[in-house]
C-alpha cells in the first residue's frame, strides 16, 4: 500500500513537471520581453552615472550604425514599413520580402544591412530581435510595434499602422518646418541687405562726408564706426558666429543636460511654448495610443513611448510616469499633478479614457486634436510674424538710408551758401 501510494506521488510530481516545462516552453516572445524590460527599468533607476554611460554608450552605438549603414530618414522607415507589409499581406515570405527590398537598395550600407536581416530571420529569429540590434536606426517604437505585430500574427496590419503613423508624425514635422523658413528667409534676407549697405555701399561715399568739415548725424556716426568695424573685423566676425553656433550645435548634440536645458528653455518662451507643447504631447499621445492597441501593456507602452519622445522634458515626465503607472496610480492623476507640462485637456479627456476602459483609443484621438492645433498655429505663423519682421526689416533699411541721405542733404544746403 506504502509503495503504491509512493509510486503514485511520483507519478504525479512528474506529471506537473511536465506541465511546467511546458508552458514555460509555451511562454510568448511578447511576454518574456515584457519581463525583461521591466527588470531592466528597475536596474536602470538605481543611478545617474550608470543611465549616462549607457546613453553615452547608446550614441557611440547610433554613430556607428550611422557610418556602416547609413542614415535612415523618416521616409526611408515609411517606405521600408510600406513594401514589407504590402509583399507580407501577399503572401510572400518575410525572408523572400526582405530580399526583394534589399535588391530595391543601390547602397552598399542598405544592402549590408539588409544581409543582416536576411541571415538572422533565416535562423530563425524574429525579424523585431534582428531590428532591435539597429534600435539607433529605427527607433523602440517602430521595433516594439513589429515585435507586437510578430507575438499577434498581425504583423502586416502592425507595419501598415507604423507606416502610417510615422507619415503622420513626418507630415506634421514638415508642417511646422514650413512655417518657419519664411520667417528664417525673411530674417537673413533683412540682415543681409543691412549688412550689404553697410560694409559694401556705404565706405565708397564716405571719403566725401571726411573730406567736407560738416556736422555728420548721430545716426551716421554710429553708421560709420559700424561700417569701420566690419570692414577691419567683419570676416572675423562671420568666423567667430560660425564657431559659436557650431559649438553650441555640438554641445547639444553631444551632451543631454545642454539639450535638456534647451528644451526647458524652449518651453519658457511665450510664443514658442504653445507650439512646443503642442507638437510633443501629439507625438507621445499617438505612439502611446498605438502601442496601447496594439496589446503592449500600460507600463511598458509608457516607457517604449518615453524613449521614442525626443524632447527630453517629455521624457523625464513620461519616465517619472512610468514609475507612478507601476505603483498602481492612475495616468490622468499624474497628468494633473503636473498641469505645467500636460494641459488640463489631456488630464480630462485620459480620466474618461480609464474610465470608460478605452484608453487606447483617447490617446489618439487626443493626438488627433493636438495634430489640428499644431497645423493651425503653423498656418497663422506666417500671417503672424509677417508683419512683425516686415516693421523690423523696415526700420532698419530705413535708418541706414536715413543715415546715408541726412549728410548728403546737409552738404548740398552747404554748397548752396
Amino acid at each position: 500500500m506504502g509503495e503504491s501510494l509512493k509510486r503514485g506521488t511520483d507519478r504525479v510530481g512528474r506529471s506537473i513537471s511536465k506541465i511546467f516545462k511546458k508552458k514555460k516552453k509555451e511562454t510568448s516572445q511578447k511576454h518574456f520581453d515584457s519581463v525583461h524590460r521591466q527588470k531592466n527599468i528597475s536596474k536602470e533607476t538605481k543611478g545617474d552615472e550608470k543611465k549616462e554611460g549607457a546613453l553615452k554608450k547608446s550614441a557611440l552605438a547610433g554613430l556607428l550604425a550611422r557610418a556602416r549603414f547609413g542614415h535612415f530618414s523618416m521616409k526611408d522607415k515609411i517606405h521600408f514599413s510600406k513594401r514589407l507589409s504590402f509583399l507580407i499581406h501577399g503572401g510572400v515570405p518575410i525572408v523572400e520580402s526582405l530580399y526583394i527590398i534589399q535588391k530595391q537598395n543601390r547602397s552598399k550600407g542598405r544592402a549590408e544591412f539588409f544581409e543582416t536581416l536576411i541571415a538572422d530571420v533565416s535562423s530563425g529569429q524574429y525579424l523585431s530581435t534582428s531590428l532591435a540590434r539597429f534600435q539607433n536606426l529605427f527607433g523602440a517604437f517602430a521595433v516594439n510595434m513589429i515585435r507586437v505585430g510578430e507575438t499577434s500574427g498581425i504583423l502586416d496590419q502592425n507595419l501598415e499602422y507604423l507606416a502610417h503613423e510615422l507619415e503622420k508624425k513626418h507630415l506634421l514635422k514638415q508642417k511646422i518646418v514650413s512655417a518657419l523658413v519664411y520667417p528664417i528667409f525673411v530674417t537673413i534676407a533683412t540682415l543681409g541687405l543691412t549688412l550689404l549697405l553697410t560694409a559694401f555701399i556705404f565706405p565708397k561715399i564716405l571719403p566725401i562726408f571726411t573730406s567736407l568739415h560738416i556736422t555728420i548725424p548721430l545716426t551716421t556716426r554710429i553708421l560709420i564706426g559700424v561700417s569701420v568695424f566690419l570692414h577691419l573685423y567683419g570676416w572675423w566676425l562671420v568666423f567667430s558666429v560660425l564657431f559659436f553656433i557650431g559649438i553650441c550645435a555640438y554641445l547639444v548634440k553631444k551632451f543631454k543636460r545642454v539639450r535638456y536645458w534647451l528644451d526647458v528653455a524652449l518651453l519658457k518662451l511665450p510664443f514658442v511654448r504653445k507650439i512646443v507643447q503642442s507638437y510633443a504631447v501629439a507625438n507621445f499621445c499617438r505612439t502611446l495610443g498605438l502601442l496601447l492597441k496594439g496589446g503592449v501593456t500600460v507600463s511598458e507602452a509608457v516607457v517604449l513611448t518615453a524613449e521614442s519622445t525626443n524632447n527630453l522634458v517629455f521624457q523625464e515626465g513620461l519616465e517619472t510616469l512610468a514609475k507612478t503607472v507601476m505603483k498602481g496610480e492612475r495616468i490622468s492623476s499624474f497628468f494633473n499633478e503636473n498641469e505645467k507640462l500636460f494641459p488640463d485637456t489631456l488630464s480630462q479627456m485620459v480620466a474618461v479614457g480609464e474610465t470608460t476602459g478605452n484608453l487606447s483609443n483617447t490617446f489618439l484621438y487626443v493626438a488627433e486634436m493636438y495634430e489640428r492645433e499644431v497645423d493651425d498655429i503653423a498656418r497663422n505663423l506666417s500671417g503672424s510674424v509677417e508683419p512683425i519682421l516686415m516693421i523690423i526689416m523696415g526700420l532698419l533699411v530705413g535708418l541706414v538710408a536715413v543715415s546715408v541721405i541726412t549728410p548728403i542733404y546737409e552738404i548740398t544746403a552747404h554748397l548752396r551758401h
